[in-house]
């Protein structure tokens, strides 16, 4: 599973979420929406998209090579 770090309206972020599923059409991604806790505002705020998985991350920008190197990982 992948988390999504993300917010309403954020178009980056639905990129984001594409190039997941360019990568596995079948992967698990759990939304995230920062603006909802104060702790995740002031962590990801500024970085979102970011995508979260067994303790890594990948932080925007980033495309399709490096999501494929981060679900490999």
């Amino acid at each position: 599973m992948v988390v999504l770090y993300t917010t309403v309206g954020c178009h980056l972020c639905d990129q984001a979420r594409e190039l997941l599923l360019m990568v596995n059409p079948s992967q698990e991604i759990t939304a995230v929406d920062v603006a909802e806790d104060d702790a995740l505002i002031a962590r990801y705020g500024e970085r979102i998209p970011v995508l979260s998985r067994e303790g890594k991350e990948l932080a925007w920008p980033f495309g399709l090579l490096e999501v494929q190197a981060f679900l490999q990982g």
